[in-house]
């Protein structure tokens, strides 16, 4: 979790730092990036514990006097097993009932602080928009950040339709003590003023104001952190449970349905068919239809002919484009809500799976600590994570169905787990060097013989 929380921090840092946050709002934010990265961190830890723990039994030769008192290795795995079965549901409760929270707070706080202007309103050298109405630029700042020199500030009242401009070669800056407003104590300059004395020409008034000190408020009030309503997160698939999911899909799956239903009552108006006898006993022989409707007819009868069905042609064309994108638009939620559906239950066989593989591997390899088993394990989560990444693709852009799509990773690795687990429970030797190295010298010295046989 602490390497997710890195890598979370990394990702964000340009849209945190630097924005006046207090420390509490950054340390719920990381609470709830450590509730969403649950999903990625729980299947790894399973694993990475599981490989630890049996390689620490077996390179301590705890797993031979269990397995020389008559216990193999399936039985020793026993109570394990318990224990990550009763963990996984533990997963699915967690996914179903406190994962859609936690990734509703935690959007609807990641998107207000990402949306959030700077602390650092007035940088060197830029233009700055920070406050409404206002584009000010500093020239230079002392260390101490409040003394400015060389200061350009246009103001634009839209009310009145006048322009101001103030040129300072100094100032310094400093909040009230409510910290409602940014005090600018300007010091030898120019204000120049443009006004409307009427409406004949918005420039027609030019005022020139020199001054040795003035006094210029800035307001504060659009810098605050400000929430937005989280109720507007409600409708992503991330903050929903099961219920609310198979709602959705139910109900966008039937509407998609209905829309599909509507298309031919939508373009049977523009049909035309010619008046033509149905087949039955009576007629025996149908006479062909024109080859060419339009010969015989004059030039301006053609040219209308064609333009009336290039226009019809182009209507049913632009609605069945229209009615595409609303199926593409449809079903790409139903995918996405499919994607969501699954996940509640693929964390919890993840859990197994991994566990299936982690401890019969650590049993095989034989070496507890941080060093080995981080690698292994990370080379199987890796695994693990990139074939689901890609399965979950192909379901969001309709290619695949979810129970495949969704499941690949687990439909790969489960018998990789119990092929492990055989093995393990077999002693095989199946990551010994030194078999390999006796099985390729014995085939070696057998290929040296048929040669001199033949």
């Amino acid at each position: 979790m602490f390497v997710l929380l890195m890598l979370f921090l990394w990702k964000y840092i340009d849209d945190l730092i630097g924005k006046g946050f207090e420390w509490y709002v950054i340390a719920e934010l990381m609470a709830y990036a450590s509730a969403t990265n649950v999903a990625m961190a729980l299947p790894l830890s399973v694993l990475l514990s599981s490989i630890m723990t049996y390689g620490s039994l077996g390179e301590n030769y705890e797993l031979v006097a269990i397995k020389s008192a008559g216990i193999s290795l399936t039985r020793a795995m026993y109570p394990m097993m318990v224990i990550i079965t009763i963990l996984s549901i533990s997963a699915f409760i967690f996914s179903d009932y406190m994962l859609p929270k936690a990734n509703w707070k935690y959007f609807s706080l990641l998107y207000d602080a990402r949306k959030q202007k700077s602390a650092n309103f007035l940088p060197e050298g830029v233009f700055s928009n920070s406050f409404p109405n206002y584009t000010i630029r500093v020239n230079r700042k002392d260390p101490d950040g409040q003394t400015l020199y060389d200061l350009r500030i246009y103001e634009k009242d839209p009310i009145n339709s006048t322009n101001f401009e103030i040129i300072a070669k100094k100032g310094r800056m400093y909040r009230t003590p409510e910290g409602k407003f940014l005090v600018l104590n300007l010091e030898d300059g120019v204000r120049y003023e443009e006004g409307s004395a009427g409406t004949y020409n918005p420039r027609q008034t030019f005022t020139r104001t020199r001054f040795k000190k003035t006094e210029q408020k800035l307001d504060l009030s659009s810098l605050k952190f400000n929430r937005t309503d989280e109720s507007e997160f409600k409708s992503a698939f991330e903050m929903m449970d099961l219920k609310q999911l198979r709602d959705t899909m139910r109900i966008t799956s039937h509407k998609v349905d209905s829309d599909l239903a509507l298309n031919y009552k939508r373009i049977t108006p523009y049909l035309k068919y010619f008046t033509v006898p149905g087949k039955s006993a009576k007629i025996k022989k149908f006479l062909p239809g024109k080859p060419d409707i339009l010969k015989g007819e004059p030039r301006n009868i053609q040219l209308s002919y064609i333009s009336n069905a290039l226009g019809e042609a182009h209507s049913v064309s632009d609605m069945i484009t229209t009615r595409n994108a609303v199926y593409k638009d449809g079903s790409s939620s139903v995918h996405h809500a499919s994607v969501e559906y699954n996940k509640k239950y693929t964390l919890s066989a993840a859990c197994i799976a991994l566990f299936l593989i982690g401890a019969p591997l650590g049993a095989i390899i034989r070496k507890g600590g941080l060093g080995l088993p981080v690698v292994v394990s990370v080379v199987f989560f890796l695994i693990y994570y990139i074939i689901s990444t890609i399965g979950e693709k192909y379901v969001k852009a309709g290619d695949a169905p979810p129970a495949i799509g969704m499941w690949v990773a687990i439909y790969i690795l489960t018998p990789i787990g119990l092929f492990l687990s055989y093995k393990a429970a077999t002693d095989s030797a199946i990551f010994d060097l030194e078999a390999y190295k006796r099985f390729f010298s014995g085939l070696l010295k057998y290929k040296v013989k048929l040669g001199k046989r033949g």
